[in-house]
């Protein structure tokens, strides 16, 4: 790959975009964090993202921009589908509205899924061809990397992993199924649960609270649960726990790990490592340049 190319990586939330500049190696040489607009309209948070773009590159020096967005996108990389979390954000062409106003190719995809290649990339997952990121905050995401590579299945909408069922009467969610994993392990799960902040949990868990300290292990055998049909099904070499809410695993992981060797045969979870992403919140700005740099968009950036 060209040693001069950069690219831009984006990631938009529901509260705040990130953007970063980014060289072929991993090297980022500016970032900028900017408000997501309220309400966030789809053609609000476009100018907003515009604006941010020509104050993050205004000598125009990055050649394609990688986008994540909280939601689906088709498989092209072209529209969002759907953001259940954001208003009216139903196929939009995000890609085609960002490539009119900047001049710049642009590709989409899922957030997590960003985060995934991101950890691919520079984070957990480099010493890993399969494995699986499962992101637990505001809401849980996940992505999947199959044999180096992001899988998106043939719609592009594969990786929803957080909404794979664990209780068929349980709280409804945005997605139209109910009891889902998003529904007992994202924070809104947490606040529904015990009233408090996972921040604030955490902080109990480690002066010995006793409550916090159950809830914590509670919380670890729901996420143990869901984990089981994702191993027996992908049987990966790694399962990375990102996400706000992965501050507190050393409170949860261990009653995952146990519901997990309980539940899944050891042919399926031979050699499994349960661990840690490393790249934060900026995964998903990471894993959207990635995205940018492996699009073919690459081949016609200049030297």
């Amino acid at each position: 790959m060209k040693a001069a190319i950069q690219v831009l990586g984006i990631d938009l939330g529901g509260t705040a975009i990130k953007l970063g500049r980014f060289t072929p190696y991993g090297t980022c040489l500016q970032a900028l964090t900017v408000p997501t607009p309220q309400p966030a309209l789809p053609r609000a948070v476009l100018m907003t993202i515009v604006d941010a773009i020509a104050d993050l590159d205004p000598k125009r020096e990055a050649c394609a921009i990688g986008i994540g967005m909280p939601g689906p996108t088709d498989a092209r990389g072209r529209i969002a589908r759907i953001a259940i979390n954001l208003p009216d954000w139903i196929e939009i062409p995000l890609a085609d509205w960002i490539e009119e106003k900047t001049g710049r190719p642009t590709i989409l995809s899922n957030d997590a899924n960003c985060a995934g290649l991101g950890e691919a990339w520079l984070g957990a997952g480099k010493a890993f061809q399969n494995f699986i990121l499962l992101t637990l905050g505001t809401g849980v995401g996940g992505a999947i990397i199959l044999n180096g590579e992001l899988f998106i299945g043939h719609t592009g909408a594969a990786g929803e992993l957080g909404l794979i069922s664990l209780d068929a009467n349980g709280a409804p969610c945005k997605s139209g199924n109910r009891g889902s994993l998003e529904q007992h392990t994202s924070i809104q799960a947490i606040r529904r649960r015990t009233g408090k902040e996972p921040d604030e949990l955490c902080r109990l868990a480690r002066s010995h609270d006793p409550a916090a300290l159950e809830f914590w292990r509670s919380y670890g055998r729901d996420l143990g649960l869901g984990l089981t049909s994702l191993i027996y099904v992908l049987t990966p070499e790694a399962i990375l726990i990102g996400g706000g809410i992965s501050a507190s695993a050393e409170f949860f992981l261990p009653s995952a790990i146990a519901e997990i060797e309980q539940r899944v045969m050891p042919t399926s979870r031979e050699g499994l490592q349960i661990i840690p992403a490393q790249l934060g919140n900026c995964a998903g700005m990471i894993g959207a340049a990635k995205l940018a740099l492996n699009s073919r968009y690459i081949e016609n950036c200049p030297e």
